[in-house]
């Protein structure tokens, strides 16, 4: 069914695809596509908050310094430095959506709202709505769209490929709806807004992690990804086999917490001066040291010398949480285990957000914009998602003429295969990277996924000869490709830097390190 064009249609429903929404939709009318309950794409479920500079003791520079570093030498510096100056205009602009903040009570802070540290970061500038950050901003930037006169949110639809034309532009998205028909929603720009590539491993932090689709969509109309090596693993996610995944907010050691093997030692001030505090690739893979020597499944964070009291006030979120899963954190250490969280690489942006595909833009996780380098910050993501959606937005505020070629069809079939098919083979995949392409890597593991995953795929083309599409298959096919790719990426870096840690490469090999880039055929 195909539909008269969109305006501006964005893919995505977290903080900044309804960021790109909000802020454009005065200028240009809005397609949304927020499918289920939840969006893809982690924001709902960030906890700490978000990073930038608003105390009058802290300054840009400060901050510039401390993302280029935590990025292992990275960053493209005049990205971070356009993030960071950015970031104070930002937050205002989340305040005049009316974000409930956590204030701060003390009248010698500086600044009306509290504001926490997190690792990597030298002063305090983590402002945050409690422990619950992504869902307060979510809940509010959500119920302003469904508000705004101008922005069709719609949760009936969910994308699985763009279109484009011979001249190789976006024309928008084809999208499946519950019962499996196919919507072509062509749109005059289309913005991805899709979220990252966690859930291309077993263990995440969120319950229902993105796999890259959005990137390989991309990718397929001739989009560059780069830095794809580079999978953040948060290194504090409850332990819980039995229960779904649930993150541990850097801020927990912000305000204190210190790791504990399960001996009951703390091990982080022997590895780094900046103890729990240092930046997560490094605090990462300290814990999985610890689980390899002592064969541990998990390690410990201690936050009970803080007092209940303190707990509960700065951490109500985790606390209960816990307590549902019977955990009383002012009386237990938690168990911890790393997870995969963020995605540093992604398509390759301009400072407005737009790829090298005509028509097609990218915001939030989904793209690599330069800011996170070799290992994102602690709560720099919120802040590149409002940054970019905004500067977005104010790039698409006018209709951008686009020459009109002929549409590539679609070329699907009509042959249907099973969920529980297409679940075992994402659970072989999720193994597979898993095993061989997380936290360490090494030059034989990552040849054998290789040939493990071009095995898979081979299985899978076999299999879904004159295939129909659905939902589960397109998004399998696409977390496969993105696999593949990953491992490609992670073969090619000759060096270990930030989260891609391969002890058979030398660290720091390469004097002026490049981004690793991928372009389709």
């Amino acid at each position: 069914m195909t539909q008269a064009p969109i305006e501006v249609l964005i893919i995505g429903g977290g903080v900044a695809g309804l960021s790109m929404a909000l802020e454009i939709a005065d200028h240009r009318r809005v397609t949304l596509l927020r499918p289920g309950e939840e969006a893809q794409g982690a924001s709902r479920w960030a906890q700490g908050g978000i990073a930038a500079v608003l105390s009058p003791t802290d300054d840009v520079e400060a901050h510039i310094q401390d993302t280029l570093v935590a990025g292992d030498g990275l960053c493209e510096e005049p990205a971070v430095r356009f993030t960071v100056e950015q970031g104070p205009a930002a937050i205002q602009w989340l305040l005049s959506m009316g974000v409930p903040f956590t204030p701060d009570s003390d009248p010698e802070s500086g600044y009306p709202y509290h504001l926490t540290r997190e690792g990597g970061h030298n002063a305090r500038r983590i402002i945050h709505a409690d422990d619950a950050t992504g869902r307060a901003v979510t809940d509010t930037l959500l119920n302003k769209a469904l508000a705004h006169s101008s922005i069709q949110v719609r949760d009936d639809l969910t994308a699985i490929e763009l279109i484009g034309d011979t001249a190789g532009t976006c024309r928008g998205a084809r999208c499946l709806d519950d019962t499996g028909n196919v919507h072509e929603l062509l749109a005059e720009n289309t913005v991805l807004a899709t979220g990252g590539a966690s859930g291309l491993y077993r263990h995440t932090t969120s319950p229902s992690p993105a796999s890259g689709e959005g990137m390989i969509m991309a990718w397929r109309l001739g989009a560059e990804l780069a830095n794809l090596e580079f999978q953040q693993f948060h290194p504090t996610c409850l332990y819980d086999p039995e229960g779904s995944p649930f993150l541990i907010s850097e801020a927990v050691r912000g305000e204190g917490g210190i790791l504990l093997n399960i001996h009951g030692q703390r091990f982080m001030p022997g590895i780094d001066e900046r103890a729990e505090l240092a930046p997560r690739d490094v605090v990462a893979r300290a814990i999985d040291a610890q689980m390899q020597q002592y064969g541990s499944d998990h390690v410990l964070l201690d936050i009970r010398h803080l007092g209940a009291e303190a707990i509960r006030h700065h951490f109500p979120t985790i606390h209960n949480h816990c307590l549902n899963r019977g955990l009383d954190i002012t009386q237990q250490p938690i168990p911890v285990v790393p997870a995969a969280h963020y995605s540093c690489g992604g398509i390759a942006t301009d400072l407005n957000g737009a790829t090298a595909v005509e028509g097609l833009h990218a915001v939030g996780e989904v793209a690599y914009t330069g800011l996170h380098g070799a290992n994102r910050m602690a709560s720099n993501s919120l802040l590149e998602c409002l940054v970019f959606a905004r500067a977005a937005a104010h790039h698409l505020q006018q209709a951008r003429a686009h020459q009109k070629a002929d549409i590539v069809p679609a070329r699907w079939g009509s042959r249907s295969v099973s969920e529980s098919q297409i679940l075992q083979w994402r659970e072989h995949m999720r193994e597979i990277m898993s095993a061989r392409v997380a936290i360490v890597r090494s030059d034989a593991g990552l040849a054998s996924a290789l040939a493990q995953l071009q095995q898979l795929e081979k299985e899978i083309e076999e299999s879904n000869i004159e295939a129909a599409p659905s939902v589960s298959l397109m998004a399998c096919r696409q977390a496969l490709t993105l696999s593949l790719l990953t491992v490609a990426s992670a073969q090619q870096r000759r060096e270990s830097r930030g989260l891609h840690y391969n002890p058979d490469c030398a660290v720091h090999a390469e004097a002026q390190p490049l981004p690793s880039r991928v372009r389709c055929g």
